[in-house]
């Protein structure tokens, strides 16, 4: 069994429990405006379409496609498996719904924009940070 790399963990604040503590139940949980139906990421308590405060953390499918990404190198941390690959997953749901994230489970030089893939949460503490893999 491997062990998953330290990494700095987020601070937990009410607004963004759900998007990084939903992995536990295998959902990737993104703010949803009740009033405009609109998905809202990273997770704030207030709808930038429209301004409403009635948000609330719904399940997506964890499904998205590569927007872009870069290969990084350095070695920020001691225990940091380098190289990996920093990107930004555009979610299915909804047109502009970024994600930041790596990709795993795949050589970096596979990774292409585009590409399908899918959450895959790796736990650290009490925190299931969404990782993305290619889409079998």
């Amino acid at each position: 069994m491997t062990t998953a790399p330290a990494r700095t963990l987020p601070d937990i604040e009410a607004h963004t429990k759900a998007f990084w503590t939903g992995g536990k139940s295998g959902q990737l949980l993104i703010n949803h405006c009740v009033s405009c139906q609109s998905y809202i990421h990273p997770p704030v308590p207030m709808c930038a379409s429209c301004g409403s405060r009635d948000v609330t953390a719904k399940p997506v499918s964890g499904r998205a496609k590569v927007a872009s990404f870069t290969v990084n190198h350095m070695r920020w941390l001691p225990e940091l498996n380098v190289p990996y690959v920093f990107a930004i997953v555009e979610l299915v749901e909804q047109a502009g719904l970024y994600v930041s994230t790596e990709i795993i489970n795949i050589e970096p030089e596979k990774v292409a924009i585009g590409m399908d893939v899918c959450v895959a949460f790796e736990k650290q503490e009490d925190v299931y940070l969404p990782l993305f893999q290619p889409l079998d």
